[in-house]
Parts: structure tokens; sequence; C-alpha cells
């Protein structure tokens, strides 16, 4: 075995699917060959005594080089956004090839797919997100598409991209099909609207009342009938984001009924308060996300879902916009919450806070981290060959400084976003070398990507296969 090694990690605590063993890790030619196995002869000896071997953080929930539903495009490219995402220990990620009004599906697939050939720097996949179902070729497309192996699509109920119950019941169907998962993002249209035209009206316009404008009866409600959905035709369901201790209920209530539903949620709901969005001026827009974040009553039914199973997993939902004309104050410095981007970066922060909560702090241990943040999102979303310290996986591979405490900046992060929402928050615990496919793009700090050398990952098959329930349609 030791003749073809390239590389072989002593002396760490290999974070695997069964528990966390001591031992070696060797790599050869891209993919993990031997775990916990001594191995003696290799071309590399790296140490990582006193450190973490972990897999490579899985993404599942990120906009990258993509317009928003205000029109507006957000501020990174997929090689600003995939230098981020790997400096935070993120190897693989899932962001969105988002269909504009009235374009043909493959289309909107093949102009993302030429963006990211161009410049990711981790390994990528793409939910197709659907607007517009009316486009031509759009069965076959889409049955095409997911053949293909883009396995997982996204739709709305809110904003001016939704799509009204008839044509998510279709989606659905469709999915079912042809095997796909539907992710979600779920919040009552109509509710969303009231609230925020009677804000506009009274004049309560600044980014503290953008909490007030997506009341939490929003998420409840669609998360209810998205479930049910989900039950009466039996198809697997992503529910993106869940902010609200109700909302978590909905999921745990729907998975204990047999409906094939799953969830996430993202560290800006279980670390942040809407509080984080009454700031003088404007500045509050930094964080204005959608939903908004909520109290701590939430945070820790949040946790607790985490903890159970109700929610499978951690996401960053990274929606970057520049504080300035291009992004957030593009309507100006008099604008209403309204008329403000929402989003906020998040693929660089996601593993260091949940390491810091989940491994320094003991909500979880390494497994629990490992497995929201790599084994589970890779999982359910088809990456077969990732997310996990195994024999035959890629070797996507990161290895943790339990000791070293950073403290974030004004600007820090290695995006295009200009600032940090995360501004003098303390983590424990630093990804300190990072390996896609046994090659460092990270070491001690230093980024040694290269744009355009990131691979599109097929997904064959899901783990969230349907299976026939009583009273679903044929």
């Amino acid at each position: 075995m030791s003749h073809g090694i390239d590389f072989v990690i002593h002396d760490g605590r290999l974070v695997t699917p069964d528990g966390v063993i001591e031992g070696d890790l060797a790599v050869a030619d891209g993919e993990i060959v031997s775990v916990g196995k001594p191995v003696l002869d290799a071309k590399t000896h790296i140490s990582a005594k006193g450190k973490l071997v972990m897999p490579g953080g899985v993404d599942p929930h990120a906009h990258i080089e993509q317009m928003s539903g205000m029109g507006q495009w957000n501020a990174d490219t997929f090689e600003t956004a995939t230098r981020s995402a790997a400096i935070g220990g993120t190897t693989s990620v899932i962001s969105f090839a988002a269909q504009a009004s009235g374009q043909v599906l493959a289309d909107t697939v093949a102009d993302y797919a030429a963006r990211a050939a161009r410049g990711a720097m981790i390994d990528y996949a793409f939910h197709i997100t659907l607007t517009d179902i009316s486009v031509p070729k759009f069965e076959r497309d889409f049955a095409d598409l997911i053949g293909a192996g883009h396995r997982s699509l996204k739709v709305f109920t809110t904003y001016n991209i939704q799509l009204h119950d008839a044509e998510l019941l279709k989606i659905f169907r469709q999915a079912r099909e042809a095997g796909a998962l539907v992710c979600v993002h779920a919040e009552n249209d109509a509710i969303i609207t009231q609230a925020k035209e009677a804000l506009i009206s009274a004049g309560h316009t600044t980014p503290r009342d953008h909490a007030r404008s997506r009341p939490r009866m929003a998420e409840i409600e669609a998360v209810e009938r998205i479930c049910r959905f989900s039950e009466y035709l039996d198809q697997p369901v992503m529910l993106f984001h869940i902010s609200t201790s109700e909302g978590a209920k909905a999921v745990r209530v729907a998975r204990d009924r047999g409906a094939p539903v799953w969830a996430e949620t993202c560290p800006h709901y279980l670390f942040m308060t809407e509080e984080v969005l009454d700031r003088p001026g404007l500045d509050g827009a930094k964080w204005m996300c959608s939903p908004p974040q909520r109290n701590v009553t939430d945070q820790e039914a949040l946790w607790h879902s985490l903890q159970d199973g109700t929610l499978a997993l951690v996401s960053s939902d990274h929606a970057p916009y520049r504080f300035d004309e291009t992004g957030k104050l593009a309507a100006g410095p008099e604008a209403g919450f309204h008329q403000i981007a929402n989003g906020l970066p998040g693929l660089e922060t996601r593993l260091p806070l949940m390491f810091d909560a989940m491994v320094s702090k003991g909500r979880g241990g390494p497994e629990g981290f490992a497995e929201l943040t790599s084994h589970a999102p890779a999982r359910l979303y088809g990456l077969q060959r990732k997310g996990r310290i195994a024999e035959g996986m890629d070797a996507d591979i990161v290895i943790w400084d339990p000791d070293k405490t950073v403290t974030y900046g004004e600007n820090d992060l290695h995006d295009n976003v200009g600032y940090n929402p995360w501004k003098g928050f303390s983590v424990n615990g630093w990804p300190d070398q990072v390996i896609l496919r046994g090659r460092t793009l990270v070491k001690s700090g230093e980024f040694f990507g290269i744009p355009g050398s990131g691979q599109w990952i097929d997904r064959p098959v899901l783990a969230t296969q349907p299976t026939k329930q009583e009273g679903a349609p044929a």
C-alpha cells in the first residue's frame, strides 16, 4: 500500500462517520486510500499533532454571480466566492442557476456553468431556480437536466419570482417523476405584502422595520403548507433557512407523520437576533436578510432542532451585497427597507462559527459538527464522493487547529463584500490547512487556489428518494 501514496497526515484526530479515531490518513491520486492505519512510506508527511482532521465543508446554499429578484447582481464572482469559501474550510458548494424571466432552462444552466468553469476554485453543483415554467421546452429541459445530474431545484412562495400553489404542485409532481429534490424558500407572500404595506404607509421604513415586515406567521404558514404538499405527492422537499421555533416544530410534526421533508437553518439565525438591525441610519441594512433574524427563544429552539434531527444541516445562505451604491444602497441614502437588497455574506464564516459553538463550546462535538456541515449536506444532495473521511472518498480534508482564536474585524473576509457582519465576534478553532482532491488550497493563511480548477459535481442519484405513501397519487 505504501507505494504511490502522495501524502499522509500523522498524529491527528480523524473525525469519521464512525467516530473520532487516532491514526494516519493516506491520500493517493486525490482520493483517501487509508484511514487510521499506520503509513510510513509516502512522498510527503504532514503532522496534525493536537489538531482535528475533518472532511471539507459542504455548503449547499449560496448565491454566487447571480442577479436578485430586484434586478441586482450580487457582489461575488465564482472566483471571489470560492476563494472565501476555501479559506473558511469549505471545499464543495451548491449555488444557484437562477432562471431569468422567459429564459429557457438549458440556457440558464449553460450560463452558470460557464461562469463557474471560468472562476470556481472549489468543487460545485447547482440548484436550478425555477421562476417561469411557461417557457418553451420547459418539461423536456427540466427532465433532461435532472437526468444529467442536476438533482435539485429551488422554488419561491414569495417575491416577484414566486410560483403559485398550482404551479408548485405541478413542479413537485415532475420532480418526483424525474428524481429531484425540491428546495423551497417558504414564506407567505400575502402576509408579507400586508405587513410591508402597513409599515410603509405609517412611515416605518428603516432597516429595523424589516423584521416586522416579514412576520413569523409568514414562515409558519408557508412551511406547514409545503409540508402538506410534500406529503400529498410524496415528493422530497428541503425547506431552506428555518428561522422560527414554530417553523421547526412544523417540520418535526410533518416528519413524524412520515412526510419526506428535510430542513436547514443558518448561522445568522443561531447567533443573531433582530436587534442587529437596530443601528443608526442605514447601517442595519448590512444585516438584512429574509427571513429576518428572530429572538433568543427561537435560537434555542433551532439548536434543539439541530440536536434532535428535526433540522438536518446548517448552510450559509451566502447572499453578498456591498454596502454601497452597487449593492445595499443602490436606491440611495434615503432608501426604505423595501428597497434594500436582502442577504449577508457567510461562505467564509459558517464553519468557524459552528466549530466554535459545537466543538469548542460543546454543543454537539466534532462528530456533530461534521454531520451538520459536511456529512448531511453531501448525503442529502447526492454528492457521493464528498463530505466524509472514508476510504474511496475525494481527499477533501481540513486540518483544524482547536486552540487558535480569531476575532473578526471590520473587513477581513476574502469575498468581494467589503464588510464582515461578524465584526467583533471571536471564534475558537480555525481551519489551518484546506485540501481539495489532494491539493492544498489553504495553508497557514496562504491561499493557493487557481481560478477554474474547481470541478462540477455530478449527482446521479439522491439519498432522499420518495417512497410511496398511502393516499399519494401514483
